[in-house]
Formats: structure tokens, C-alpha cells, sequence
């Protein structure tokens, strides 16, 4: 067995079923094994999935555990040479996996890899590569510093922006959203600690597979991140949660610091995480009075599937053009600074890779549309607001 995925579920019953149609593609020659791990979801998503994909292994558990403690699970019954951890919340390009294994083959070295993630209007998102997040190092991040100079190898070193991004590069820290990982160095240092409910553990893993002797790597190859519809990301209980993960870091990790030098540390994460928790409740405010007249989406479809989704768009009032393709054409890039909200495309008819290298950009300073997918088995169009159907 080459490679066991381990994906945990909470209430994202559609998200996870791209996330696991992508796989399916990705695994295309590979020897492998998929685990779903519910926790106690309340949305029917093992009866929904489980028609969908026989294939997949499923650990039902009757409460929610965390995620350090579902990943654990299935971990311990992994038989995979390599293990993927990844949030339902993604999808893959078809060659992702494959560069990975590759990649971990020629590097024995290696204990981890990480890719470059692309959040829901094609741009890089940061988390794609850290570093420690030591007591110097979380304080730049938190006071500011590291915004303010993201560059610098000494302010910035958070999210190690000073690195190319279309290059392999070693890291430290490799996010829990996509974290692929040498079995053989997990059997070595350990499953996540179950002391993290939800959030750090990645850290912490990464940390405890670098102290080990291992070296951790960056990809560039490509995944799309919701980034937050399986956490919820503007609830005061993911800046709890967030809060907590990092003052058990600290605390485990940096113990022999003096109460003098993590006290500082401590306040500006609290503060961070109050000044964090009300924007992002001021800015879904402003979406939520934002008529959903006002929203407009390009369809790509060669035919096939253009019915439906033309019935999805006019059920939910939304403007819509269609742009008519023949099987694999895609618009020019220059649509993407149109008034367009959304741009959908027909997963059945486009390569998740193409569909992710057409919406890939560069230019922070230009607005850009939301990528939107369509998914024929489900009927339903998803965006990073939700599975419309």
C-alpha cells in the first residue's frame, strides 16, 4: 500500500464529496486507501457519502472528538508507506498526489510535505508554508510585524513569504489542510496530541517530525482551500479554540521561557484573536446585507450539463452568462476582471488542475471572481458560501 488519505468530516456533506471525487481522480495508478472519519455529523453525510463511495472506509464516532483525536483513528489502521491528512474542504488536481509520492521517494529525508494552497479567488494562501512559531517569531505575527515587512526573513518568518512559490522549498511547518506525511517518521514520533482539540496540532506535529532529523518540504503543485466551511472561521469558537492551540504550544515547547517573556506573547494573542473575531463578524454583516440579485456567474459548459445549472443560477436569482465551449476550452483570462461574482465550472467536462491553473494568479491588487464548481452527481453548484442546488 503506497498511500492512506485520512479526510475528517463534520457537516460538509457536499464539500467532502468534491474533496472525495477529486481524490478519486488523484489516485488514478495509485495504490491507496481513503478513511472518512465523522464526527457525529448531523447534516446525513455518512448515509449521503456512503451510496456515493463504497470504496472509502468510514469510522462513525457518536460524538464530536476533535480532530486530533479522528485523524488518530484512522492513523492507527493506516497501512499506507505515506499518509495524507486533508481537510473535506479541498480539492486536488489530478497530479497532486503522484508529485508528492515522487517527490518523497527521491527524498528519504523528507518527513513532510506541504503544497501550495489557493484560496477561493486563485490566490496564494499564506499557510501554504510557516515556520516555528517560537515565542519571537508568534509575536511578530501577531503584533503586526510580520504584515508589515512579510519579506523579511527576520519579521516574516511566519509564513515564509521571502520563499518562491513556484519552487520545492524546505519549510517548517505544514498545514493540516494538506499534510502528507512518511508513515514511518509517524511511527517514529507519534500520533497528533489529543491535547489539541481542534487547531496547533499540525504545528506540533511538524515541530516534533523536524526534531526527529527529518526535513520538511513545500510543493508547488496546487489545491483549492475553502479555507473555513468545515470550521466555521468567524465563530467566537474558532478564536477560542485558535487561542488555546497556541498557548499549549507555547507552553509544551517553550516551557523554560520566564512568566516575564510569555505573559506578552499571551495578551497579543488574546487581543489578536478579539480584534480578528470582530472583523470577521463586521464583514459577514456586510455580506449578509448584500442583496443575492446582485451576484453574477459566468457558466463554462460545452452543453452537457448547461440546463442544470442555468435552473441552479435562475432558482437562486442569480445574473448569469454562459460561455459555450467545446469539450476543454476555457475562456479567456481576461474575464476574470469582469463584474463577474463567480465563474462555475462543469467538473465532469474540466480537469480540477485546469480548472485550479486558470483561476491561479498572482496580483493582489486587482479584484478577481470566486471559483465555483459544478457537480453533476449532487446537482449542485459549490461555492466557498455553500452547495447551491
Amino acid at each position: 500500500m503506497k498511500l492512506s488519505i485520512v479526510i475528517v468530516n463534520y457537516n460538509v456533506r457536499y464539500y467532502l464529496e468534491q474533496c472525495l471525487l477529486s481524490v478519486e481522480k488523484a489516485l488514478c495508478g495509485v495504490c491507496g486507501e481513503v478513511f472518512v472519519v465523522d464526527n457525529n455529523s448531523t447534516d446525513d453525510s455518512m448515509p449521503y457519502l456512503k451510496g456515493k463511495f463504497p470504496w472509502v472506509r468510514y469510522i462513525e464516532n457518536q460524538e464530536n472528538v476533535g480532530f486530533s483525536r479522528a485523524n488518530n483513528q484512522a492513523l492507527r489502521e493506516a497501512r499506507g508507506e505515506y499518509v495524507l491528512l486533508l481537510n473535506p474542504d479541498t480539492f486536488l488536481g489530478e497530479s497532486t498526489l503522484r508529485e508528492c509520492i515522487d517527490f518523497m521517494d527521491k527524498n528519504p529525508q523528507a518527513g513532510m510535505c506541504g503544497v501550495g494552497m489557493l484560496k477561493v479567488d486563485g490566490s496564494f494562501a499564506p499557510e501554504s508554508r510557516r515556520g516555528i512559531p517560537t515565542p519571537f517569531v508568534a509575536f511578530c505575527k501577531m503584533s503586526g510585524l510580520g504584515t508589515l515587512f512579510p519579506k523579511s526573513r527576520l519579521f516574516g518568518r511566519y509564513y515564509m513569504q521571502y520563499l518562491n512559490k513556484q519552487s520545492i522549498n524546505p519549510i517548517e511547518i505544514v498545514s493540516g489542510a494538506f499534510m502528507f506525511v512518511r508513515k514511518e517518521a509517524i511511527d517514529k514520533v507519534g500520533l497528533f496530541d489529543e491535547t489539541f482539540f481542534m487547531y496547533g496540532e499540525d504545528i506540533d506535529l511538524s515541530y516534533r517530525v523536524l526534531q526527529a532529523g527529518y526535513q520538511n518540504y513545500y510543493l508547488p503543485t496546487y489545491i483549492l482551500h475553502y479555507k473555513g466551511e468545515s470550521t466555521k472561521k468567524d465563530s467566537l469558537r474558532y478564536v477560542n479554540a485558535f487561542h488555546k492551540a497556541m498557548i499549549i504550544f507555547f507552553k509544551k515547547h517553550y516551557a523554560h521561557y520566564s512568566f516575564i517573556y510569555s505573559m506578552p506573547i499571551t495578551l497579543t494573542i488574546v487581543l489578536k484573536g478579539v480584534v480578528s473575531y470582530i472583523m470577521q463578524k463586521t464583514r459577514a454583516l456586510s455580506r449578509r446585507s448584500q442583496e443575492i440579485e446582485q451576484y453574477k456567474f459566468l457558466i463554462v459548459s460545452d452543453g452537457q450539463n448547461l440546463d442544470e445549472m442555468k435552473q441552479i443560477a435562475e432558482k437562486h436569482h442569480f445574473k448569469y452568462d454562459v460561455f459555450h465551449s467545446r469539450l476543454g476550452d476555457k475562456p479567456s483570462t481576461d474575464v476574470l476582471y469582469r463584474d463577474y461574482d463567480y465563474i462555475v465550472f462543469d467538473t465532469s467536462r474540466y480537469p480540477y488542475s485546469s480548472i485550479l491553473e486558470f483561476f491561479r494568479h498572482d496580483d493582489p491588487h486587482r479584484r478577481h471572481p470566486y471559483i465555483a464548481t459544478y457537480i453533476p452527481s449532487s446537482k449542485s453548484i459549490m461555492t466557498f458560501q455553500g452547495a447551491l442546488n
